[in-house]
């Protein structure tokens, strides 16, 4: 035998073969163990030790043994077909959503309010699977999903999306009014909105935060005034700044309360401009990966992770668009 293969290429099969007989130490056993006749087995294994280029195993009356060098190329075909079957089980996972990475982005104050709901139900029923997190605005991450930096992104309200992005519904809250904690209404059970008339407000930055703009300036209107706006802020912590400084008041999702806020009280609202909610959205290509489709699975389902919030704060599970 040639000291040097030429074309080295086996298969499974070929290699499995080969085992059946180094277990047997008999091609006539190995034979009736893999379900074949034995002249075509003994062929398997000469064109197998052609293609390697050496003896692997030493035949005799009383049945065949390895060489050293079979015996070695015996425990290397075990692990190559391991690694073989290994692969194409991944593969496989990855392919039904199972295993793999999930580039997730989210907006700020949402890390505190559903990303740990949702990375431990995502661990518990997809163990497999790998969740890569990043933050940034609204605006950022959709453009994000758009280029396919990112596979599934959360974020409130967002702008009117193009016919190539699906925004799906996976949490309400109501809003309420935030006031300072020194405020007289701050311990009110409830409040018309009319009473925050004379008030100075921060206001959301329309071209960030568009909905929750468009909703607080449109509420007053209908409580029969317009808002004192004194500042403007554009996202969520901003507008929470300025009320537990004690400068403004404003309307925010109650959800917010959650996060205990120093300075900041929030008091339901009723009468006339006060029918406000605010949704939550994850947002993904209209193909997505069976990745992101299991994980919203998680999400929306029967026993979506967001159905045990508390329902005192205002937050509920939203259908999906």
């Amino acid at each position: 035998m040639s000291d040097m293969a030429g074309d080295i290429s086996f298969s499974r099969r070929l290699l499995e073969q080969f085992l059946a007989v180094v277990q047997e130490q008999h091609f006539g056993r190995a034979a009736e163990l893999l379900g074949m006749s034995q002249p075509p087995l003994s062929q398997s294994i000469q064109r197998l030790e052609r293609t390697v280029g050496v003896r692997l195993l030493e035949r005799g009356s009383g049945g065949v043994r390895t060489t050293p060098a079979g015996a070695a190329f015996a425990d290397d075909a075990r692990r190559l077909l391991d690694l073989q079957t290994a692969a194409v089980t991944r593969a496989r996972r990855i392919a039904a959503g199972l295993d793999g990475e999930v580039r997730v982005g989210y907006v700020s104050l949402l890390s505190h309010l559903y990303l740990p709901t949702l990375l431990r139900a995502g661990a518990e029923e997809l163990p497999g699977l790998r969740v890569r997190l990043l933050h940034g605005s609204s605006a950022a991450l959709v453009d994000q999903i758009r280029t396919g930096i990112l596979d599934l992104a959360f974020v409130r309200d967002p702008a009117r999306l193009g016919e190539d992005l699906v925004a799906t519904v996976v949490a309400t809250e109501r809003i309420s009014a935030a006031v300072p904690s020194g405020h007289p209404l701050a311990g009110a059970g409830a409040i018309d909105l009319a009473q925050l008339r004379e008030e100075e407000f921060v206001v959301p930055d329309p071209a960030a935060l568009p909905t929750l703009a468009g909703q607080l300036q449109l509420a007053c209107r209908q409580a029969g005034f317009t808002p004192r706006t004194a500042a403007v802020a554009d996202d969520l912590s901003g507008l929470l700044g300025y009320v537990a400084a004690g400068l403004c008041v404003s309307l925010l999702p109650e959800g917010l309360r959650n996060l205990a806020v120093d300075g900041v009280s929030f008091v339901p609202l009723t009468g006339p401009g006060a029918d406000l909610d605010t949704t939550v959205h994850a947002v993904h290509r209209p193909d997505p990966d069976a990745a992101v489709t299991r994980l919203l699975s998680v999400i929306t389902g029967p026993r979506s992770p967001f159905d045990a919030a508390d329902p005192a704060h205002g937050l509920t599970t939203g259908p999906a668009d």
